[in-house]
């Protein structure tokens, strides 16, 4: 073990190559240790850490011991499920078994195991100030934060990013949920579950009908989640009635997934996408021949599950990832939410006619969810890559490769016109032209989603766009794709690398906050001083969060109409 941790302790994964489709094979490799520390917390305000016997919680499998960070009471790593492990690989989460001592919860669970970051830059590493955390397939963890034990107050579920094959509930310091308790008078919950090909993977040709759900235990896991949040969140002071499931990027498209699942409905009340959303899954055929090959590569018989059991993670992913290179077209795709085509084959949930029966805003709007209100939204600058750093020239013609001449020239008009004071790079990370996140085709994906909510003619959709500037390394980064976290946890402090915890970050912050706590407690994200508006798809009514919050009509319009 210590020889595999040496070995891989410092191979890092892209970070800016979140698919939010996540179909992709790019999560091969070995499992580590923490490569960073795991921080505790750290808020604007003065306050002491205490472990006293109040921070004690009763769930129906046991009490639970957190600690006291500033009055606010924090509980981490706590049990929904079993060891994913073993004979319970590819099986739904088994509920925890019970405990007679009270558990420690105080720190975060494993994360599942995946291949760490590779970065572009020291100045990504610095902006996004990454934990990759430690790893176990004993990962069904979840983290809880709240004012108080007694009491009934909105419950926000958030979900982590990284596509379906890596990321964590504490990936980024923006996740650490106390100032949402502190300020906000919410219970802030965040959840670990499988990823990658121990999250979906489609063994019910090789281990029978007891794997007839195996293609998408990563998506039960987190019904099963939130099912436990159902039946234990009155003992932390939540209110099981307003559940509020929101994530970014990947995230996002668990959200939008969640939505349209049966074994879902009932257990959350409002959702919020953020750059993400409306994967355009694979079919479950695709999937089986994925399996199929996956078999063959290793040398294994068609029905040999118990050797899939046993194996290692980084030889079934490597397995795992080749086989999907083969099947895959060849060519770098186009990354995030949305992408049109043929579905890739890979690392993502599948419509298998049972748990998913249909590709949720890609598709169209889920029925199941009508009455659940949204807010769907994303960044200006998604395309951020800090090594990104084209002249002019080399902007046209990244652009002209990818969309023709007067595309490209329609482009960089239209982004000149918006924001005249932006550098060439700092445009460029809002359409680069090049494979990878893309600011206005996320735009498109929100205007679509959007579309398709309020189609439904139901509950609302609320669009944002958040355009707000980070003062830091000269301004350059923009708002980058998961700038927002920052400021809808309020973490402004927490986050100065990328924030600066300036004044005006600070205001913004609270706002935002404020809106998405607001969202959470009544479903309208109105909050004082601030009508935000349900969009249309007239209109595109749209909140823009910047120094200036306001609501618009289809920011960005001329620009994300070109690509269309």
């Amino acid at each position: 073990m210590a020889e595999s941790v040496n070995r891989f302790a410092l191979t890092r994964r892209q970070a800016l190559l979140l698919s939010a489709t996540a179909a992709l094979s790019a999560t091969a490799g070995k499992s580590a240790v923490a490569s960073d520390s795991i921080k505790t917390g750290s808020h604007q305000e003065p306050g002491n850490c205490s472990t006293p016997r109040s921070a004690m919680a009763s769930t129906q499998y046991g009490r639970v011991r957190g600690f006291v960070d500033a009055d606010v009471l924090t509980f981490k790593g706590i049990p929904y499920g079993q060891t994913t492990a073993g004979e319970n690989r590819w099986l739904a989460a088994k509920p925890p078994l019970p405990w007679t001592d009270e558990y420690p919860a105080l720190v975060y669970g494993a994360n599942c195991p995946q291949r760490l970051h590779t970065w572009t830059s020291a100045e990504q590493s610095f902006l996004l100030d990454w934990d990759d955390g430690w790893q176990s397939e004993d990962m069904l963890k979840l983290n809880i934060w709240t004012p108080s034990l007694t009491g009934r107050r909105p419950v926000m579920f958030y979900i982590h990013g990284g596509g379906f094959s890596f990321g964590s509930s504490y990936e980024l310091p923006s996740h650490e949920g106390a100032q949402m308790a502190r300020h906000h008078d919410v219970v802030q919950v965040s959840v670990n579950h499988r990823l990658n090909i121990l999250g979906f993977f489609d063994l019910s040709e090789i281990g029978g009908s007891a794997y007839e759900d195996s293609v998408n235990v990563g998506m039960t896991d987190l019904v099963a989640a939130l099912r436990w949040v159902r039946d234990n969140i009155e003992n932390f002071g939540g209110d099981p009635d307003r559940v509020m499931i929101y994530g970014q990027s990947g995230g996002g498209s668990k959200v939008t997934t969640l939505m349209g699942m049966p074994a879902a409905a009932g257990l959350f009340h409002r959702a919020a996408a953020q750059s993400g959303g409306g994967g355009n899954i694979p079919s479950k055929e695709q999937q089986k021949e994925l399996a199929r090959l996956v078999m063959k590569d290793l040398g294994l018989a068609p029905n040999d599950i118990r050797s899939l059991q046993k194996m290692d993670w980084a030889k079934l992913a490597d397995a795992g990832n080749t086989a999907a290179a083969k099947i895959n077209p060849p060519g770098p795709p186009m990354m995030g939410p949305g992408t049109p085509g043929k579905p890739r084959v890979g690392w993502s949930p599948c419509v298998d006619g049972k748990l998913i029966n249909m590709r949720s805003f890609f598709d169209a709007a889920p029925e199941i969810s009508k009455g659940v209100p949204m807010l769907i939204g994303s960044v200006s600058e998604e395309g951020n890559r800090m090594s990104s750093r084209p002249s002019e020239e080399e902007w046209r013609a990244n652009l002209t490769k990818a969309y023709g001449v007067e595309k490209a020239i329609a482009i960089m008009a239209a982004l000149k016109k918006a924001y005249p004071k932006k550098t060439i790079q700092t445009l460029s990370y809002i359409c680069s032209g090049s494979p990878g996140l893309n600011g206005l085709t996320m735009r498109n994906n929100v205007v679509k989603m959007a579309r398709l909510k309020h189609d439904l003619r139901a509950a609302p959709a609320y669009s944002y766009y958040f355009t707000w500037q980070s003062p830091i390394l000269d301004g350059l980064p923009g708002a980058w794709h998961t700038a927002d976290l920052q400021f809808c946890f309020d973490n402004t402090k927490r986050c100065e690398q990328g924030t600066g915890n300036t004044p005006e970050a600070q205001v913004l912050a609270r706002k935002m906050a404020s809106s998405w706590a607001a969202f959470a407690r009544t479903g309208n994200p109105s909050s004082s001083g601030l009508t935000w508006e349900p969009s249309d798809p007239e209109s595109n009514r749209t909140m823009i969060w910047d120094n200036e919050c306001r609501m618009i009509d289809d920011p960005d319009g001329e620009a994300r109409k070109i690509l269309s």
